[in-house]
This record gives C-alpha cells, structure tokens and sequence, in this order.
C-alpha cells in the first residue's frame, strides 16, 4: 500500500519542479512510511510512499518496463498478479522483481489502455508512456483506493489525497453544488469535491492525459453486470450456497496473500465474522482480531466479537473508547481533505490505531452491505409498499402526525430519526423514499440554512436526489430493490464507507483489504435477483444460508449494528463547548454561506432536549473545522504521527 502523486505539464519545455514533487510526497508520507521514490523527466514527475507488503527489498517505485520507456506509481494490491504474470511471461516479458506493480507495468504493455479490466483487487495508479506520451490514471471497480486530479490551465497535478495537490499551489475555493450534496448525504459525492476544480476519478475509470493537445479523456472501463433476465428459478437454492461459499473462500484467501502478518477487523457482525472464519481456515497460527467499544453498553458490540474470538481461537485485542473527545473530532478534521460527517470514521480511527500497533495488514468486511444487501433501508423500501395500502389520509396525515410529536431522547435518538423519516418519505417513489431515508438536511431545510446574501448560489443548484437518480435510471433493470442496491454501491460505497476506511486506516499506515468486495464475488451478486438479498425483511439471505454452517446462530440471528457512537449525547456535553465556537454567529456570518441564525435555532432546540438535530450538527461542524484546516494557503500541512489523538484510550488485549 502506498500514497502517489504527480504532475505534468502541457509546456513539453517545462520541467517539474523537484521541490514541488518531493512537497507533494511529504503530504502523504503517512500512507508509504517504509520508503518514498521519484520519477523526474522534463515536464513529467510521478512519486510514490511506500508501505511495504509484497517484495519487501525489490518493490521500490516508482518502477519501470525493461527499456525504461514506461513508468508507474501504484497504489493497492492486485490479488490475480501471479496469474497474470505467468501469462506474460509465456508472451516473453521480463520480470526482475517479485512484486504485483511490475505485473501491471508488463500488462499494460500488452493490453495498452485496456489493461486495467484485468485487474482483480484494488488500486490507484499512474502510468507515463515515453514513447506515446500519454500518462494514464486508473482507479480499481468499486473505488476502494482514492484517486484525485486537478487540471489548470498550464498543468495536472494528481495524487491519492488532497492535501498533496495543495503542495503546487493553486486558488482554494468551496465548490456550491459539493456542499450543497455534502449537507444531505454527509460525505461529498464524486466526481466531485469540495474543492473547485479538484475531481475524484471515480471508480472503474480511467483518465488519458495527452499533454501535447492538453487533452483529457476521462472513460469507464468497467461497470457492474446487469441482473439475469431469466433469474435461475428452478436453480437450487444449495447450488447457489455453494458457489457463494467457494468465491468467498478464495476472495478471503487471496487477501491474506502478504510478506507480512494479516489481522482482521472484527465488529461482531456477520461480515467480519465471516471473513474470521475463512481465514482461520488456512492461517497456520491464531488470527490476530481488532475489535472497538464503547462504555455505553448499548453502542458496544464488544460481547459478539469475543464470542466470534472464542469460537476461532483468535489472538484478540479490544479497545473500550473512552477518548478526549476534542483530539477525536481534531483527527477526522485532518485525516480527511473533505468535510466528513460519517460519526463512525472516529471509531475506526481507533480501531485502526490498535490494529496498526500489532500488523501491517487486515481484512474487515466493509462492503458486505452493499453486496448482499444489509441496509435497514432496503427493509423500508419493503415496508413502504405495505404502508402505502393503508387509507391515504391516516398514511399521509394522521400517523405522521403522531410520529412527529414522539419525545426527542438521546438514548433512542437513531431510532427515532428513522421512524419519523420512514413516514415521512413512506408515499414517495423508491428512489426518493430510499434517499429520504438517507439524508441528513432536505432541500427545505438547505433552503433556510443557506444565506440569502449569496448571489446565484440557489441558481447553480439542483436537488441532491437528482444525483442519485441518474444512477438509479441508467440501471436497465425491472428489479428495482436492485437498482437502489447499484446506486449505493455506485455513490455511498465509494464516497462514504470506503473513504473512511482508507483515510482512517492510512492515518496510521495500516492497510485493509475488503474480501467481500472481489470482483468475481460482485459479479456474481449483481447477477442474482433481489430476492436473494432481501427476502420479505431479513436482510443478506443468501449470505445467512452460507453463515449459518459457519458461525453461532447468535451472529447470523442478530440485528445489524456497525460502528455507531453516541454522538447526540456527546453534541450537548462533552463537545458543547467546540460546537458554541466553531458554530457562533460570529463566524457562521463571516463564512457568509449559511444564516446564522437558522443554526442558533438548531442547536438551541438540540441542547434543550426538543428534537434531535445532532446529525446536522455534526455535518455542519465537520464543515466548519474543515475550512479553518484547508481554505487558506498556509493549512493543509503534513501531518505528523504524534499520537496525540486517542491518548485517553485504553486498549485491552485478551487471548481468546
């Protein structure tokens, strides 16, 4: 695992500055602390931090063909490179390394632009061909490596975070329609961010650079399969076990593939459980098991994980967060170059802290949901069609009526957001109800925090749901539980869930590899009718068929939790103090995008216990912090491993 970065410029005379190049390295030393590499030619240069996994002495990048004329930067880990170095070695390509980066660099030889579809695995890469002069960025299928690229008018410059694009200095302005979608969905969706000017290369893409035109192609080289027209219906449910299981075994075994020892995340849930076992199956000695909790037993799912510990007979270890919650809400601040408001990332910082302390290298189940289908959403989208059978006046009136006047607790705050907004959005069609679940501000409520003051800011916008419906209807299928499941695969997987994994994992240079979301494994589930995800209201059939031979049926039987923390309560106590500063009139009015007073209304209704707003407030005060942190020229520094952040936790380690 690595961070890369690079700059070309269209002026063929130009050349790149070392300086620059090394700046940008330092930006994500974090990423690649074991070793850092430069390619300078001209107005050409690429550079790599490397995080040494495979071929500890011969990986060094950036790295070259036999003749030097093609060079690459890669971030990531393709699992199927051996296969695919037999088969370019039997073309007659030379290998003089044993690593998966001299593999794409031969395959790219072969393949030319059309290398990258035969990638298993994730990454983010770059690739300068002499001879053609072209430099070519790539990004694996699902998005699970970040990848972001700036064209100005002389130069691009691209790298695996933001921050090392801030290194070549350039004018650092809020991109509207970024903020206006960051405020519904809690994370900025691609090609965006919240940068002007600055894009995310989106998942199965890749971008053409030819510099001598200044030419940018930017074209998708993979998308996801389309769902069978005649599903297998006579097909036994058995057969369809036993295939899942094998493509999941050798997904598993392929991702512990490493010169250095594997952990595992493991939350206690199905996914992670099940990636425990499978790799308990091959792994000569215990598995090393992560796991995080709260004091507040209802949050804490440390009681599942032990049990999954015991059963395999793990190494485990297990932190019970009791943080300074200021230094928690500084680390998301900086580890993420986009305002981030998924309250989950603070607990994987944490776990990942730990886990960094023990390995290089584990495997976590993130991307389960998505694949099998595990979102409490999709259950509503199931409920909406009975709801909508009752009389419309009591549907549409009278229960939301009575929904709305339910008392604002703490304790059930989760619970009582997702009731209100299930009737709330219960009448409307699946992708609108399906995003309503979602989303944090509505439009009206953007309407109203947005200040007036700001000319054609309402102009430029468009309702965030209009984003995801694109998605939604170039989906071609009649399976529309299906077509919600491509959509969140296509934005809130990428954008939400596998960004906070990469940044709060790479915060402490430690690498995750997400079995469930192998190419082959994808494949075969974006094929299989809903039904097979979500039959009536149990969430994962399929894979519960397959757990259930494998794991205790508490685990298989259990509702979905996942990383939440009690952040409702931490909004009115512990971080009150934070949210009065970083949210005063004072400094809302000198932002001039929002009305202050629309926020004092907000957190005076949260504070004195008369609704719940502290999943906008949350939102607005990552946004705040990120301003002080990356608008202005001298932010953005290289971040220092201090070990200042999770100083109150108090890890635990238990051999089970």
């Amino acid at each position: 695992m690595c961070g890369i970065c690079g700059k070309i410029y269209f002026d063929s005379e130009r050349p790149v500055e070392p300086e620059v190049l090394s700046a940008m390295c330092q930006f994500i030393k974090h990423r690649g602390p074991d070793d850092t590499g430069t390619y300078l030619r001209g107005p050409v240069g690429m550079g790599s931090t490397r995080l040494s996994i495979i071929d500890l002495e011969g990986g060094h990048m950036p790295l070259s063909n036999e003749d030097g004329t093609v060079w690459i930067v890669y971030n990531g880990e393709v699992y199927n490179f051996q296969e695919l170095r037999q088969r370019l070695e039997s073309s007659g390509h030379r290998f003089r390394t044993r690593s998966d980066t001299e593999t794409i660099v031969h395959l790219y030889e072969e393949e030319g632009e059309d290398f990258a579809r035969h990638l298993n695995g994730m990454f983010a890469l770059a690739i300068w061909d002499e001879r053609k002069q072209r430099l070519i960025l790539a990004r694996d299928h699902l998005g699970i490596k970040p990848l972001f690229y700036c064209q100005l008018d002389d130069r691009l410059v691209f790298a695996s975070e933001i921050k090392a694009l801030l290194a070549d200095g350039f004018e650092r302005q809020v991109d509207r329609v970024a903020l206006h979608d960051y405020l519904s969905l809690n994370y900025v969706p691609g090609p965006r961010t919240m940068l002007k000017g600055v894009r995310k290369l989106q998942p199965g893409h890749i971008l053409v650079v030819h510099p001598s035109s200044r030419k940018l192609e930017v074209r998708p080289y993979w998308d996801f399969p389309q769902v069978l027209e005649k599903p297998p219906q006579n097909q036994a449910s058995s057969t369809l076990e036993k295939e899942l299981l094998n493509l999941l075994r050798t997904a598993v075994h392929e991702t512990m593939i490493s010169d250095v020892p594997v952990g595992a995340f493991l939350s206690g849930g199905i996914d992670s459980s099940l990636v425990v076992a499978l790799m308990s199956e091959v792994s000569s000695r215990p598995i090393k098991t992560f796991s995080v909790g709260f004091k507040e037993r209802s949050y804490s799912e440390l009681p599942y994980a032990k049990l999954i510990a015991q059963r395999f007979q793990t190494e485990h270890h297990e932190l019970v967060l009791q943080p300074r919650v200021h230094d928690l809400v500084a680390a998301m601040a900086d580890y993420f170059d986009e305002p981030f408001a998924d309250n989950s990332a603070v607990a994987v910082f944490a776990v990942s802290k730990l886990a960094a302390s023990q390995v290089k290298v584990v495997l976590s189940g993130d991307g389960g949901d998505e694949v099998f289908g595990g979102y409490y959403t999709y259950q509503a989208d199931k409920l909406a069609a009975l709801y909508r059978r009752l009389p419309r006046a009591l549907g549409e009136r009278w229960l939301p009526g009575l929904v709305a006047m339910l008392p604002t607790s703490f304790e059930k705050a989760s619970f009582d957001f997702k009731i209100k907004r299930f009737v709330n959005g219960a009448y409307l069609p699946p992708l609108a109800a399906h995003y309503e679940w979602k989303a944090y501000l509505d439009e009206e409520m953007k309407s109203r925090l947005y200040c007036n003051g700001t000319n054609g800011y309402h102009a430029e916008l468009r309702p965030t749901v209009a984003l995801l419906q694109a998605y939604y209807d170039s989906y071609a299928t009649d399976d529309w539980l299906n077509r919600l499941l491509y959509v969140d695969s296509k934005v809130q997987l990428a954008d939400d869930m596998l960004t906070k994994v990469d940044r709060m994992s790479m915060a402490h240079s430690l690498e995750v590899r997400v079995p469930l979301l192998d190419q082959r494994l994808v494949h075969f589930m974006a094929r299989l009718p809903s039904r097979y995800k979500v039959r009536g209201l149990t969430l994962k059939h399929l894979l519960k068929r397959v757990a259930r031979n494998l794991l205790p049926p508490e685990i298989v039987r259990r509702p979905k939790a996942g990383f939440t923390i009690p952040i409702a309560r931490w909004l009115a106590t512990d971080l009150r103090d934070i949210v009065a500063d970083q949210l005063s009139p004072a400094r809302v009015k000198g932002q001039g995008l929002f009305e202050p007073q629309a926020i004092v209304a907000m957190l005076d209704a949260h504070w004195r216990g008369q609704r719940d707003f502290s999943r906008s407030i949350w939102t607005l005060l990552m946004f705040d912090l990120w301003c002080d942190r990356y608008l202005k020229k001298d932010q953005a520094q290289p971040i220092s491993h201090d070990g200042r952040y999770i100083s109150a936790c108090s890890p635990t380690h238990a051999q089970a």
